[in-house]
């Protein structure tokens, strides 16, 4: 019934009348506490939290780290505080829309439908893994649940203004190094990160192709691009300045690193730019003229580094 001082002896006596009416109903109190105690164990391994962590890692390998990291802490953060310790076949739907609602309502509309989406992914991998039968967050719509937001989009320069850009970056004053990496950025359509963290060993110039490894790209797939020849020449140029350097464009101040994420944005700004035109915009840029050029979406896609997304 439990050690003296710890359990006292009204206690103990209540659970000795417990245990002689189980006796009398047939049941064994020592195989009962057994049942419980491993039905508790059972419930923890099947605790959101539980299937939620070997759910990420089941999908860490087509992670960044940073992205593993920033996932793990959104569910750390927003979810297991009120689900975490609940066995996931518990879960309703009212219980999700709680938890998602309760992130929008302090005005974080993104995080809630990035928590809500995750939450939904590791609901299918808990149904494909026979950990539960019915999903809860099956019958809820995002539309229904999340107010409106209005989307604000990159700035970026329509085809028309770009001899009027071409023009004032040919008459940039700054740092040379971050003349060619906006010129460059126009040229192949990459993210500013993927190019910011560019390689001399990525590059070819003899056969004129930019090989970015996966580990730097968001779908973390390989991404070939192919060089034009204005490219080629930007290359050769930068060559000059960071030839000696692994990264094709180091930071001036710490070589060892990249330009700063602020760098080509704030450049913009400089040339007459700011909240006109941004360096991820020449992406939206590339894709509208492809568009309108009548290309095939699939391989705009394909040409911008975005297969799957």
């Amino acid at each position: 019934m439990g050690t003296y001082p710890e359990t006292g002896l009204k206690e103990a006596r209540d659970k000795r009348e417990a245990a002689r009416k189980l006796v009398a109903s047939g049941t064994d109190p020592g195989a009962k506490r057994k049942a419980e105690k491993a039905a508790r164990q059972a419930a923890s391994l099947n605790s959101v939290e539980a299937v939620s962590r070997a759910w990420l890692k089941h999908r860490a390998s087509a992670w960044k780290p940073g992205t593993y990291a920033a996932i793990e802490a959104s569910l750390v953060n927003d979810a297991f505080p009120k689900l975490g310790s609940k066995p996931i076949g518990d879960i309703q739907p009212s219980d999700i829309r709680g938890v998602v609602k309760d992130i929008e309502a302090r005005g974080a509309g993104e995080t809630a439908g990035r928590v809500f989406q995750r939450l939904r992914a590791i609901y299918r991998y808990a149904v494909s893994h026979d950990l539960v039968k019915i999903d809860p967050t099956y019958p809820l719509k995002p539309a229904e649940i999340f107010k409106p937001r209005k989307i604000s989009h990159r700035a970026a320069l329509t085809e028309r203004e770009v001899p009027g850009f071409l023009h004032r970056l040919a008459g940039y004053e700054g740092d040379p190094t971050t003349c060619f990496a906006l010129e460059l950025l126009m040229l192949t359509a990459v993210r500013p990160g993927e190019l910011r963290g560019a390689r001399w060993s990525e590059i070819d110039m003899k056969r004129a192709l930019w090989r970015i490894p996966a580990d730097r790209m968001k779908m973390a797939t390989e991404h070939v691009v192919p060089l034009a020849r204005q490219a080629v020449q930007v290359l050769q140029k930068i060559q000059q300045l960071s030839g000696d350097h692994e990264l094709v464009f180091p930071s001036p101040f710490y070589p060892g690193k990249p330009l700063s994420d602020g760098t080509l944005n704030s450049a913009l700004a400089r040339m007459g730019f700011k909240g006109i035109a941004t360096a991820h915009g020449f992406r939206t840029l590339f894709s509208t003229c492809a568009n309108e050029a009548g290309w095939k979406g699939d391989l705009i896609r394909e040409a911008v580094g975005a297969r799957g997304a």
